[in-house]
C-alpha cells in the first residue's frame, strides 16, 4: 500500500519527450507527486510503433521524433536523478500509445495513467487508454494557447540558433550537446 503521502502506490505517465525539456520534467514531477513508483511511458519508441493522427499528423515526422528511444531514456533517467529521485523510485518503459492494444506488454494494466490535455490529440490519448478500461486522472486539461513550452518550440530555436538552453534541465543540456543533436536536427531538416 502506499506511503500516507501518495494517492497511489503505481502509476504511470507518458510522453515523446523529443527533446526534454522543463514543463516535461514538471509533468514527471506532478506525476511523481501522487504515486510511490513512477514507469515513465516513452511513446514513438521505434518507426514500426509510430502512427499518423489527424489530430497532430506532424507527431509522426522524423523531425519531431530525433531521438532513440535509448536517448530519451538516458535523458529521462538523468534528469528525474538530478531532480534527486532514487532509481527505487521510477521505471522507463517504451509505451506505444498509437497502439493502445498493446500498453497491457509494457505497463501493469490496473495502475493510474496520468495524462495532459492541451488539445484533439490528448484528448485522443485518453479515450485510447479508457478504451482498454484503464484508470485515468488527468493533471490538467487547459486549452493550447496555455501548454507552455513544447519540443517543437525548442527544436525550433535549435535549428534556428537562437536560445534554447534556459527552456531544458542541465542534464538535458549536456547529452543534446554530448550527442551533436543539433546537428543531427539540421541533416533531417535538410532531407
Amino acid at each position: 500500500m502506499a506511503e500516507d503521502k501518495y494517492k497511489y502506490d503505481l502509476g504511470t505517465i507518458h510522453g515523446r519527450f523529443q527533446i526534454l525539456h522543463n514543463d516535461h520534467l514538471k509533468f514527471l514531477m506532478a506525476g511523481k507527486e501522487l504515486c510511490e513508483h513512477l514507469i515513465v511511458g516513452i511513446t514513438n519508441p521505434d518507426p514500426s510503433l509510430t502512427k499518423d493522427h489527424d489530430s497532430n499528423p506532424h507527431r509522426s515526422k522524423p523531425i519531431a521524433n530525433p531521438l532513440t528511444f535509448y536517448e530519451r531514456y538516458v535523458m529521462i533517467r538523468d534528469n528525474l536523478l538530478e531532480s534527486e529521485l532514487n532509481y527505487s523510485e521510477f521505471s522507463i518503459v517504451p509505451f506505444p500509445i498509437n497502439v493502445p492494444e498493446l500498453l497491457k506488454f509494457y505497463v501493469p494494466m490496473n495502475v493510474v495513467f496520468f495524462l495532459s490535455i492541451y488539445d484533439d490529440w490528448g484528448r485522443q490519448k485518453k479515450k485510447y487508454l479508457e478504451s482498454q478500461r484503464l484508470k485515468v486522472h488527468v493533471l490538467w486539461d487547459v486549452p493550447l494557447e496555455k501548454k507552455g513550452l513544447s519540443g517543437s518550440d525548442i527544436r525550433e530555436s535549435m535549428l534556428k540558433g537562437e536560445p534554447w538552453k534556459q527552456f531544458v534541465p542541465s542534464a538535458t543540456t549536456k547529452l543534446v550537446q554530448e550527442w551533436g543533436i543539433i546537428k543531427r536536427l539540421k541533416d533531417l531538416n535538410s532531407e
